[in-house]
């Protein structure tokens, strides 16, 4: 259990560290601006229209009476739009990292640079339209399977109780555990750890895991609030990352950026 506490903690990290670099911060918030637009827009129109689909899907209620016909589209109705928001949750990372792959992955190098005791970046030394691709088939193939835990959790929605007390707290660790490997993927990536190999990662620390992501994916389940930690989360997710690997990082000190370093004492007496 004490991974929990880790991966809370290099989410704060993470936050800590963009605010002590506010140009990285802002370039950071652009695509998640964009991103909350697009989403913002659709879950718009699905609030305006959920009823008009839910009839369309449920014609054989047409000749049910009142006030059923009203209870049960209206439950499918709200049910359908919970499990929109539960998607877009889980794919809002992997469209913003998309969108704003050049500058997430700027940022990533930034942290990477800034806690490496030798002051190193990894690089891919794959060109943009290569590192775009990869980026796009990896969300593709996260975003199947985090569709396929949302049509599992949908259904086991209908269980009387435990649908609606299990389930939802079901669907916050699943959905941290799938922000947590958009996020990893952009400093995972960049050392040219394959999605296979990444999720084995993250498997083995399944608590890490959590202790990350799940307090962000409730914290992105607030309007807005996911542009704003979105290049803390990246940032955080870079020092985890280099953990998840074994790499040595070093420790900031209380003044920000200067690295506090324990040299061994010589004996008594030396010279």
């Amino acid at each position: 259990m004490r991974d929990l506490g880790v991966g809370f903690r290099y989410l704060l990290k993470g936050q800590r560290w963009v605010a002590r670099h506010g140009r990285s911060y802002g370039f950071g918030l652009l695509p998640g601006l964009i991103t909350l637009v697009l989403y913002a827009a659709v879950l718009v129109a699905l609030a305006l229209r959920g009823e008009d689909v839910v009839a369309w899907a449920t014609p054989f209620a047409d000749d049910w009476s009142s006030p059923w016909l009203g209870l049960f589209r209206g439950f499918l109705t709200a049910v359908l739009f919970a499990l929109a928001l539960l998607l877009s949750v889980v794919t809002f990372t992997a469209m913003t990292l998309l969108i704003g792959q050049p500058f997430y992955e700027n940022l990533s190098e930034k942290v990477d640079r800034d806690v490496s005791p030798d002051g190193h970046a990894p690089e891919s030394g794959l060109p943009l339209w290569r590192e775009l691709w990869i980026s796009a088939r990896d969300s593709l193939r996260i975003v199947v399977r985090a569709a396929l835990w949302g049509v599992l959790l949908f259904a086991c929605g209908f269980i009387p109780v435990a649908g609606q007390t299990a389930v939802p707290v079901i669907g916050c660790f699943v959905t941290g555990f799938f922000l947590t490997e958009e996020l990893t993927a952009v400093a995972l990536q960049r050392r040219g750890v394959e999605l296979r190999t990444r999720l084995g990662l993250l498997r083995s620390r399944k608590t890490l895991v959590w202790g990350f992501g799940t307090p962000l994916a409730v914290a992105f389940l607030v309007p807005f609030v996911a542009v704003f930690l979105m290049p803390g989360a990246v940032a955080g997710a870079t020092l985890m990352a280099r953990e998840l690997l074994g790499e040595e990082t070093r420790e900031d000190g209380e003044e920000g950026d200067r690295a506090v370093t324990t040299l061994p004492q010589p004996p008594s007496g030396s010279s």
